[in-house]
């Protein structure tokens, strides 16, 4: 059986980040006074987790693994709606290389496809693709739902702005230009397709994931 892919997360150590093997953790960390690091298993999970505090995630378990629902449970989500567009981005590292694509959520199809970046991370990505969307979307005059998995992506989106800590360098100048492109267009242009969280636990994965999970 293959090895679980561990996904390390530094909130205090010597480069603070999430990486994907304990050895790099391990430099972060090792003789560093107070630091503060911790081990999960799934990714999407180790990027929610580094937005917040060590002290949420202190002691306490951290697994993405959940039980089934019921069919009544997942009745309760409903289906999801078509036509649609879901968006959805992927990382190697974070950060590291990322990149995103915007696809017909029935279908497959695909509408865009940005990447690899330098140095990003998959939150950015997932912003970066809702707004590719929403403009895409716009451009054509087509009001259908746009469905991401990111409740971050989604807030960054409302607020107009994307909250990454993130540090801007030459390697990820590219991702940079495009946040900039991405708010400035969020402050200029109005839209009116809905925004909708895809319900991965009911629906399963959203149809413009990458398959490297």
């Amino acid at each position: 059986m293959a090895k679980k892919q561990k996904y390390y997360v530094v909130w205090k150590g010597r480069k603070p980040g999430i990486y994907n093997n304990w050895k790099e953790c391990k430099k972060q960390i090792e003789q560093f006074s107070g630091a503060q690091y911790k081990s999960f298993d799934d990714l999407k999970l180790a990027e929610k987790a580094f937005t917040e505090s060590y002290d949420q995630y202190k002691g306490k378990i951290t697994t993405s693994k959940k039980p089934k629902l019921t069919p009544e449970e997942i009745a309760k989500f409903g289906k999801p709606i078509y036509p649609s567009l879901a968006v959805d981005a992927a990382a190697s590292g974070n950060p590291g290389k990322m990149e995103y694509q915007g696809v017909d959520a029935k279908t497959g199809k695909r509408y865009f496809h940005r990447g690899p970046m330098l140095n990003s991370t998959n939150n950015i990505g997932e912003f970066l693709a809702l707004v590719h969307a929403i403009s895409f979307l716009k451009k054509h005059q087509d009001n259908r739902p746009i469905y991401t998995d990111s409740r971050i992506a989604m807030s960054w989106v409302k607020a107009k702005k994307a909250r990454t800590k993130l540090k801007q360098n030459a390697d990820n100048q590219d991702s940079f230009e495009l946040i900039a492109r991405a708010e400035n267009w969020l402050k200029n242009n109005s839209y009116n397709n809905p925004i909708l969280k895809w319900e991965t636990k009911a629906w399963g994965e959203i149809p413009a994931d990458f398959g490297r999970k």
